[in-house]
Formats: structure tokens, sequence, C-alpha cells
């Protein structure tokens, strides 16, 4: 009895690790693959299929599941020395952005896709920059990375690769080429500073003469404004000084015709009173002269009657004519201030055509300076 029961025990063991080996097969043959995963099945050696995203179960033991990143992955390309066209010595690494478009092809195509980019970046890196001067490769990096990219893309496509993009982190170039560089960047910048102070000194010396020139210019426009207005001022004064004399004649040649001999000889004696007053020496000729003259006059056969008597009325219309038309047109006030407005604004409108002028000649000026002060590349 005793024998059955340890027989039943041994037997209720062996059940229950037959069970646990069972159900650890099973559990065994469970793969989860990830959202970003995709998974290849390989049974006995032999490519069964891809495991898509989620629970999946395959045959415990005799199934391999490889997973791989179906993400877009950073790879670093280590710095290395490459020598440029001109034979300049640089370091330079970059980082490339690829990513498994093909599992079947990423993993079966090739040992590790990763390691054969890396490999195939470098030898490509230096291909490409040994075709490049220095100066090329420090200002055409763009160039350079679509360069790369286009010539990695097209490699790895038969691995299942795609090369999404590659940058150039850095270029350094060795301690003596960087100190030429050094030394030519600071020759530049002395030679550009030369350049700014001489376009300096040509805008400083433009606009002083420039400015000489307006000076004149305006001086020029003032003298002559000023001699305008002095004429215009003395014609003025003239015309005025003439109008007074002329009225003056007016009324003695209106006033003079009706006098008569008595009023004359009246007038004469007048005159004669007044140039006796004073400290001068004068010489008086009496009225009986004028009779010997006539006398004379006579005798050489002149009559009376060539000159009228200035005692007898007459007409002063028929012996000078219309006082009008002998003296011509007199302006009156008001017509001189006319004209005088007229020429002011006249003058007003020199200067601002002179003002115009000025500004016309300042915006015609050359900019051919402006241009001097452009960095040369």
């Amino acid at each position: 009895m005793q024998e059955i029961t340890s027989l039943s025990g041994s037997l209720l063991c062996i059940g229950v690790i037959f069970v646990a080996a069972i159900v650890f097969v099973l559990i065994s043959g469970i793969r989860i693959i990830q959202p970003y995963q995709q998974g290849l099945q390989i049974r006995l050696g032999q490519y069964i299929g891809r495991l898509n995203p989620g629970f999946n179960w395959v045959v415990p033991l005799i199934t391999t599941v490889i997973k791989l990143d179906l993400r877009t992955q950073v790879l670093d390309i280590p710095k290395q020395e490459v020598i440029t066209k001109d034979n300049s010595p640089t370091n330079v690494d970059a980082i490339i952005y690829i990513k498994v478009i093909d599992p079947e092809k990423a993993y079966f195509e090739v040992t590790s896709y990763h390691m054969a980019t890396i490999a195939l970046a470098q030898t490509t890196l230096r291909s490409v920059i040994g075709d490049m001067e220095l100066d090329e490769v420090l200002y055409n990096r763009d160039r350079i990375n679509s360069r790369l990219r286009d010539i990695l893309d097209k490699a790895t496509d038969p691995w299942g690769v795609k090369i999404e993009a590659v940058e150039i982190r850095e270029v350094d170039p060795i301690g003596t080429v960087k100190a030429a560089m050094e030394e030519q960047t600071s020759a530049e910048r002395r030679r550009r500073a030369a350049i700014l102070l001489a376009d300096g000194n040509k805008r400083s010396a433009i606009l002083e003469a420039e400015g000489s020139k307006q000076s004149m210019i305006l001086r020029a426009e003032g003298s002559r404004q000023s001699k305008i207005l002095e004429a215009e001022g003395t014609r003025v004064s003239r015309i005025l000084e003439m109008q007074g004399q002329a009225q003056a004649l007016r009324l003695m040649a209106l006033g003079s015709a009706p006098l008569d001999k008595k009023a004359i000889t009246v007038l004469s004696l007048d005159t004669l009173a007044k140039m006796s007053n004073g400290q001068a020496t004068k010489i008086i000729f009496p009225f009986e002269i004028s009779k010997v003259i006539e006398q004379s006059a006579k005798y050489l056969g002149a009559t009376e009657d060539t000159v009228g008597e200035l005692g007898k009325p007459t007409d002063v219309n028929e012996l000078v004519g219309n006082p009008d038309d002998v003296l011509g047109k007199i302006p009156n006030p008001d017509e001189l201030r006319a004209e005088v407005a007229t020429i002011e604004n006249q003058l007003k409108k020199d200067l601002e055509d002179t003002a115009t002028t000025a500004k016309d000649l300042k915006k015609k000026m050359p900019d051919s300076h402006h241009d001097a002060g452009t960095e040369p590349k």
C-alpha cells in the first residue's frame, strides 16, 4: 500500500513537471512586436514571413524572430582627416539620418546595415571633399550634403535602407592651415578697412565740394537778386522824381502862358532882389542891355515876330502839343505798387527755382561711391 502511494506521488510530480514544461514551451512561442518594429520569422533556417506589430505566436524552439526598428535612426560618422583638392588637410565629421524601408533586404542583403552605411559614408565623404577646394568646403556645405545624400541613397537602396539626410557637422582645418586662414582673414579685413576709409574720404570731399558749390550758387543768386532789387528801387525812385518834375513842368507851362511883359518885369526885379542878398560877388546886367541886344538883332535882320511874346495869351496845346503825348503816361502810385509786387513775385519764383535746382543736383550725384563700400568677396 505504501509502495502504491509512493508511485502515485511520483507520477503526479512527473505530470506536473510535464504540464509545466508544455506551458513553458507554449509561452516561449509568444512574440510581442512594438508599433515601430517589424518582425521577421525564420523557422529551421527558412524565412517564413513578417510579423505585424502586436501579439504573435510562433512555433517555439524552432522559430527565430528578428525585430527591426523602422524609425528614423541617427548614425554618427567619426571625424576623419581629408585632403582637399588644393592639398589642405582638414578634419571632417558628419551625421546621417537613415530609415529601414525593406526589412527583408536590411537583414538578408547585408551583415549589419549600420556599420555598412557608416563605412560607405566615410569613403564617400573623403571622395566628395577630395574633389573640392577648402574654400568650397567651408562655404558650400549644402552642396556637399545634397551630393552625399544622393550618392549614399543610391548605394544603400539594395539594402532596403533610405538615406533621409546627411549633415556636415564640423570642418576643422589642421593648425598650419588654420593659421594661414586667420592671417588671410586679417589681411582681408585690413583691406576692407582701407577701402572704407578711402570711400569715407571720397564722400566727405564730394559733400564738401557740393556744399561749397551750393554756397557759391546761393551767394551769387542772392547778389543777383540784391542788385535787381536795388536797380528796381532806383528805377522806381527816378520814376517818382521825374513824375514830380513833370508835374512841376506842366504847372509852369500852364501858368506861364498868360504872363505879360509887366508881370515878367516884376518877377525879374524880385529875382534881382533875391540875388543881391548874399556874400557872393555877383554881376547884374541892367534891363537896358536887352534893348541893345534887340537893336543888334534887328540890325542883323531878326524881327520881333520870330519869337512870340510871352505876355500874349497862347494855347499850350498849339505850342507844344498834348502834355500826355509829349511827356508820356506817368504811372500813378497804385500802378507802381502793382509793378513792384509783380517784381517781388518773380524774385520769389526765382528763389524757389534755385532751391529746386540745388535739390536736383544733389539727387543726381553719382552713386558709384556707395558701391565702393560694399565688402568684396
